[in-house]
């Protein structure tokens, strides 16, 4: 008997034991009832079955394997990318969906086997079914993941929104506390709380910047005239002030008006100056050369210091990158690595473009903006 009528004819019993194994997957399986745990697997088997009724080119079923068969577009959800969407809901651990298609594959071969005996099964079902439950296991994997990281974002999100107030109320009491000037123990500990409180509202809205662009929303600008080389030398003069220490320069050439949102630039120049300052000679200035053209205004960021190694260069720009010697995703300067990308998603919010390079003799940070988004 041919796999396909094989699945078919004996779909209840596959059916019984894909429940049975689901029913193990604890503790999201606890409480689900058969309908539940049953899910998809029938459309699933039936689209198997399918599949292995159709003729495909040895070049099709090489792309399927691997989990690239071709996707209409317009085409409906499948039956495994919504067992996916179902099972992440319902608290199972993507390790148990794969658990799920790797007894699910198990049993069906076991099944059909033993009833080909004595005669020996098609080797031909076996590669095409092997195929196709590769392929519904990738579109469960990356429905699953998609799924998994949509919600994360989303929580993270109003995690995000609902701590704004609580920080406002820390910061405005604190600023509170400063202007009692009730002696040098309360005005330090003001003092102190105030630095926090900043260092986290920035932590907070990286975070917050971040999920938007994750969830496909983009940076958020309110774009009006503006004048680039006013913009940046006020950012400037602010990081100058947190960093006495060292010598930032502004070189200005050209008409800089365009039309910007004013705010989300000076947050892109601070972030590269920022990096800069941090990963940059400390015995050397940081350089912002500001060039007004034609149809775009572009400003570099350029540093002396260690060349950035090649591969570093190419996702220098990726979140939750950071220096070489920084492995971890944090560290005690409230650094959470996001920055540079935030830089870029800026940039791109603006219909501009960012670029790094690095060598021997320096680090530039290449901005790119049209006069009008």
């Amino acid at each position: 008997m041919r796999l396909a009528d094989f699945i078919l004819r004996d779909m209840e019993a596959i059916l019984v034991q894909w429940e049975a194994f689901a029913s193990t997957l604890l503790p999201a399986a606890a409480n689900m009832q058969s309908l539940a745990l049953r899910d998809h697997a029938q459309q699933i088997l039936q689209a198997v079955a399918k599949d292995l009724s159709t003729a495909q080119t040895r070049e099709a079923q090489a792309e399927k394997s691997m989990g690239r068969a071709p996707v209409l577009i317009g085409a409906p959800e499948t039956a495994a990318q919504t067992h996916a969407l179902l099972r992440a809901r319902g608290g199972f651990d993507i390790d148990q969906l794969a658990a799920e298609y790797r007894a699910l594959r198990a049993s069906v071969l076991r099944l059909w086997m033993d009833e080909c005996q004595p005669e020996a099964p098609h080797p031909d079902d076996v590669i095409r079914f092997n195929e196709a439950i590769d392929q519904a296991l990738a579109e469960s994997v990356g429905h699953f993941s998609a799924q998994v990281d949509q919600a994360r974002n989303l929580l993270l999100g109003m995690l995000g929104h609902d701590m704004r107030s609580p920080l406002q109320t820390i910061q405005m009491t604190a600023r509170y506390l400063a202007a009692l000037n009730a002696g040098e123990q309360v005005s330090g500990a003001a003092s102190r709380l105030i630095r926090s409180g900043a260092r986290m509202q920035a932590l907070l809205n990286d975070m917050l910047d971040f999920n938007r662009t994750r969830l496909g929303l983009g940076i958020n600008i309110a774009p009006t005239d503006a004048d680039l080389e006013t913009l940046l030398a006020d950012e400037l003069d602010q990081l100058r002030a947190a960093h006495p220490d060292r010598r930032v320069d502004l070189d200005v050439e050209g008409d800089c008006r365009g039309v910007w949102d004013g705010r989300r630039l000076q947050q892109l120049l601070g972030n590269l100056v920022l990096n800069a300052i941090k990963y940059g000679a400390s015995d050397a200035p940081v350089r912002v050369v500001v060039t007004g053209e034609e149809r775009d205004v572009r400003f570099e960021v350029r540093n002396h210091g260690a060349a950035i190694e090649r591969m570093t260069l190419e996702r220098i720009f990726d979140p939750l990158q950071r220096g070489l010697n920084h492995k971890d995703s944090y560290d005690a300067d409230g650094n959470l690595g996001l920055g540079l990308y935030i830089a870029r998603e800026i940039a791109k919010a603006h219909g501009g473009e960012i670029e790094a390079r690095s060598d021997e003799t320096e680090t530039v940070f290449a901005v790119r903006l049209p006069r009008r988004p």
